[in-house]
């Protein structure tokens, strides 16, 4: 069984590596056996999280990196073939938010919002994505959604917006490279409280989550491992590409 999830042999990038969310889901690659690229805006935290992972016994690069600039992405692919001898795991989980009433966004956050969350995302899938469907090379992208996708949640109009795109991109490549070798999924959290969400979360909001979720809690980290090494395994998803895979606590099948 522990076949089915082996990453013995696979290089994965995961851009927004050195947030908390993510690095945990680069963390969790590297236990399943993939070296790891870990891209971040923050030199330093990348440097930092590609340092854990050498501490499993793994080999990593950490990459500086603007995910909403093509030419810096391909750059960081090139590194990354040079350094680690390949790409075949990508994620997408660079991520910005903000909690401004809609009358009051501003054209400049409308578009660094949309930049960060999405222009990010069609970049690097074209980036990645482009060397994966070379003949002989194959992949699994992995692009980070969110519950407020649709329907859209309150206070996050823009992110709201770019997460819906986010899923469009998902299942427009997962049909269109689907007889290439290339897998496309997203992984849906809900509530897993972060620094670029935290600030949103008032006592009022955190009640009104909490009656909203079946599991009464939020997600910690660590419970969007399980659901990144599956979709990355070649062999536990080989017939899954086009998902929308919900790690929510229950908080979409919710209604009154």
């Amino acid at each position: 069984m522990s076949d089915l999830f082996d990453l013995s042999g696979k290089v994965a990038a995961v851009i927004g590596g050195g947030g908390v969310l993510a690095g945990e889901m680069a963390l969790g690659l590297a236990r399943a056996g993939a070296d790891i690229a870990v891209l971040d805006f923050n030199p330093e935290a990348a440097k930092a999280r590609a340092e854990e992972v050498k501490a499993l016994g793994r080999r990593a690069a950490g990459i500086q990196v603007d995910a909403t600039s093509k030419s810096g992405l391909q750059a960081a692919l090139e590194q990354i073939v040079a350094e680690l001898g390949g790409c075949h795991i990508l994620i997408n989980a660079a991520g910005i938010n903000s909690g401004t009433p809609f009358l009051e966004i501003s054209e400049d956050e409308w578009q660094r919002i949309i930049d960060v969350d999405l222009k990010s995302v069609f970049l690097a899938c074209q980036v990645f994505g482009a060397h994966m469907t070379q003949p002989g090379n194959g992949g699994s992208i992995i692009n980070i959604s969110s519950a407020s996708s649709g329907p859209p949640l309150s206070k996050v109009f823009t992110y709201s917006v770019a997460k819906g795109g986010v899923n469009q991109i998902t299942q427009f490549l997962a049909r269109e490279w689907a007889t290439q070798g290339v897998r496309v999924n997203a992984i849906l959290p809900c509530f897993f409280p972060a620094e670029q969400n935290r600030k949103l979360l008032t006592d009022e909001r955190v009640s009104s989550i909490m009656k909203h979720t079946p599991m009464g809690r939020f997600g910690e980290a660590s419970e969007l491992v399980g659901a990144t090494v599956f979709l990355a395994a070649d062999k536990a998803s080989s017939f899954v590409t086009g998902t929308i895979l919900r790690v929510d606590g229950g908080y979409l099948a919710m209604t009154i």
